[in-house]
């Protein structure tokens, strides 16, 4: 892996993280926290979501799905390092792993997708006419990886372009419809790839303050940020994980009969903490986990529902 597509993946999560982090104030929250405390503040892994469905594109078929995101995480000299399936939801994640994650403090990647063809049928064909909207406007994430171009942060910005929502926006009723059944489904058509989560890594804070996950969470709840109720995971497993609440915002959806765009109240994205644990792998040998319990995920799937309130 050559020292340029290091930079390159290193300017490419500065950029999401400064979106993201202006999206979702508790992230700042936890950042300015750790910082006064005299800590670090390093990434455990970064979440996105996507849906496994084919569509037509004047090149050839795109898989919306991880497909799409895993060949961009592939081509940035990430590997597959664990799957996970979660029937209840229709929802498959990987998780990516870089080699060189200690040497660079590179996060792991969570790339999950919806499998639409798993949906009843009119909750399927709804999703399938909104993303219909493509048009031109899905980039082939390996053709902004120029050969010729040999500056990173050129790169990096040129791949900010995929972490959006590459269709139009979609109805309000459609939304409201597809949340019924999938609150993940109704979430991805809102925000398409933006970061669905930034993780915390609480082995990296290196602060007597916080020394652990569950002082970590007081400690953000004191200071006015909503948590959730519990910590999922233990430490026999190796990891345990919580999150804050999510933000809602307004989004962009189109008013049913006319057609025009008009903004409603959506959830967007929590902020997850992690710490990390030995486990035995053989008689005498501990390692760190390095991989995810399928438990603790789906408990933080459901952190983007719409509350009815």
């Amino acid at each position: 892996m050559t020292n340029n597509t290091i930079k390159t993946v290193l300017h490419l999560y500065s950029l999401l993280w400064q979106e993201y982090s202006a999206r979702v104030s508790y992230a700042l929250t936890y950042q300015q926290m750790i910082t006064a405390a005299g800590g670090t503040v390093a990434n455990d892994h970064i979440a996105f979501r996507s849906l496994r469905l084919l569509v037509d594109n004047p090149q050839r078929k795109f898989n919306l799905g991880i497909d799409y995101l895993g060949q961009l995480a592939e081509a940035l000299g990430y590997v597959v390092a664990g799957e996970y399936t979660f029937a209840a939801n229709h929802l498959y994640a990987r998780h990516y792993h870089h080699p060189q994650q200690e040497e660079f403090d590179l996060p792991k990647l969570f790339i999950s997708e919806l499998i639409v063809d798993e949906l009843p049928a009119n909750i399927a064909q709804l999703i399938y006419q909104t993303v219909s909207s493509l048009e031109h406007r899905l980039i082939s994430p390996l053709s902004l990886i120029s050969p010729t171009e040999d500056n990173p942060q050129i790169v990096a910005q040129q791949l900010q372009k995929i972490f959006t929502r590459p269709w139009q926006p979609p109805g309000r009723s459609v939304v409201e419809e597809v949340n019924q059944v999938s609150q993940y489904g109704a979430w991805v058509l809102l925000h398409g790839y933006a970061v669905n989560h930034f993780t915390g890594y609480v082995n990296r804070q290196n602060t007597a303050k916080y020394p652990d996950i569950d002082t970590t969470a007081n400690g953000l709840a004191n200071l006015g940020v909503p948590m959730k109720a519990e910590i999922e995971g233990n430490i026999a497993y190796g990891l345990r994980q919580t999150a804050t609440q999510a933000v809602t915002e307004m989004v962009t959806v189109l008013r049913d009969r006319s057609n025009t765009e008009i903004q409603i109240p959506w959830t967007y994205a929590y902020y997850e903490i992690a710490q990390r644990y030995l486990v035995e792998v053989e008689p005498g040998k501990q390692v760190l986990f390095d991989a995810f319990l399928g438990n603790n995920a789906q408990q933080l799937f459901e952190m983007t529902r719409l509350s009815k309130s």
